[in-house]
């Protein structure tokens, strides 16, 4: 399995948010990062944005 390539999100949310979301993981059985990129993939196909899977974002290039 190729590496997955990724890039950091920095935000500030209400600490009230931040336990909700933490709980909300916990119980998922999900990191946070995990949870919260699952949120937006599912918000972004609800109101018609498309996202394409991460494969088709970063081609393999080790053929030299």
């Amino acid at each position: 399995m190729p590496a997955r390539k990724t890039c950091t999100l920095n935000l500030r949310v209400d600490p009230i948010i931040k336990e909700a979301v933490r709980e909300a993981a916990l119980r998922d059985n999900r990191s946070i990062a995990n949870l919260i990129e699952i949120l937006i993939r599912r918000h972004c196909q609800e109101v018609g944005i498309p996202v394409p899977e991460q494969q088709t974002l970063f081609k393999d290039n080790s053929n030299g």
